[in-house]
């Protein structure tokens, strides 16, 4: 069923803008033992789109959408010097794998760590914060603290790995300067080579959804970017914090993202009006309000009535045109062919001519003698 969503969504004006926090994170598995795959892969994503790929085998730092390669051309150096960036990161990678694999006393085989770090920074107030997670074997995590860089280790053996890693001084300070100065610098220029896509805004379309009149009403915002928004419920102007429960913000096909956001509520003709679902999205001024009424609301149990009345009035209609036809066939039919005065009178009671009661009379008195 097509729904004119325009009809009971209103933008809505206001002063605020949210923040547009941009952000770039590097994805890196490291390896050994495993056939058929490079032990070392590295994909780097900015605003969550992949933008570079770079792995131990080939050495070769490869863009992976034609807008990355088109908005470095005219950087002749740029690839190859983050190339030499990319292996640097290869070597630091085996070089925590090594130093786990110490820690547990561990010889040749099959081994893999995760790791994922990189920075955020916010274009309207340029703050900017950074992040490294560690994973080893799915059961050690190593979380790096960004204001002393010292780790904080979980797991087992927990203390052994940290006392290697917080007392390796080079990786330190080397993690030190990428996180404060080299990261943001090229996060801002990625924004920069890539603003046509990563810095363009698109409004979603906003729906009440709810499968049965018992079910929590479900509001669904898609299409949007970028995937920095917020969805919630209002009630009287206030955000609403309690029988409300978000979903997480997922990718579409396209590029764009959705989310929804549930809420516990029996639609009365008391509520209508009251409860609101808002809609914000990063460096958009004003927000999309869908009210909370049931005509807003698309349902299994409206649909059903919908098409009940599209079926009655689909039998209705025809009957109405023919029943019309008649009356007007019977109107064509009644000027076409007046009838006489005569022609309403019962044959018995038709009066004959003059001749004809003579005829009778006489008739009548000739049978009358004797």
């Amino acid at each position: 069923m097509i729904v004119n969503w325009l009809a009971f969504v209103v933008i809505v004006q206001t002063d605020s803008v949210m923040p547009a926090i941009h952000s770039l994170e590097n994805f890196v598995t490291v390896s050994t033992g495993i056939a058929n795959l490079p032990n070392h892969v590295g994909v780097v994503h900015v605003d969550n789109v992949d933008v570079m790929y770079y792995d131990s085998e080939s050495r070769i730092l490869e863009p992976r959408n034609d807008w990355m390669r088109e908005a470095t051309a005219d950087d002749a150096d740029f690839w190859e010097r983050e190339r030499k960036v990319a292996m640097i990161v290869e070597d630091l990678s085996r070089s925590s794998l090594e130093t786990v694999r110490e820690a547990f006393n561990q010889s040749e085989g099959v081994h893999f760590g995760q790791a994922t770090f990189g920075c955020k920074w916010d274009d309207q107030t340029d703050a900017v914060d950074a992040w490294e997670k560690m994973k080893y074997e799915d059961e050690h995590v190593l979380l790096l603290d960004m204001n002393t860089f010292a780790w904080s280790i979980e797991g087992p053996q927990a203390l052994a790995i940290k006392h290697k890693f917080d007392f390796n001084e080079n990786q330190r300070e080397l993690r030190q300067h990428y996180y404060t100065k080299a990261c943001p610098s090229f996060l801002k220029k990625l924004v920069y080579y890539g603003r046509s896509i990563l810095m363009r805004t698109e409004l979603p379309k906003v729906s009440l959804l709810q499968k049965t009149p018992s079910s929590p009403v479900t509001c669904h915002a898609t299409g949007f970017y970028p995937d920095v928004a917020d969805l919630f419920w209002r009630k009287d102007g206030e955000q609403l914090h309690e029988d409300v429960d978000h979903g997480q913000i997922l990718p579409n096909h396209d590029g764009t993202f959705q989310m929804m956001v549930n809420l516990k509520v029996k639609v009365t003709d008391e509520v209508e009006g009251q409860y609101e679902c808002v809609f914000q999205l990063a460096g958009i001024k004003g927000e999309i309000v869908v009210k909370l009424e049931r005509g807003n609301i698309l349902s299994n149990a409206r649909i059903e009535e919908e098409e009940k009345k599209r079926r009655t009035v689909a039998i209705a209609a025809p009957l109405a045109v023919l029943a019309l036809v008649l009356v007007l066939v019977a109107i064509v039919v009644i000027k076409c062919h007046p009838r006489k005065a005569d022609d309403y009178a019962p044959a018995s009671a038709q009066v004959p001519s003059s001749p004809e009661r003579s005829k009778a009379v006489r008739d009548t008195a000739a049978g009358a003698t004797p």
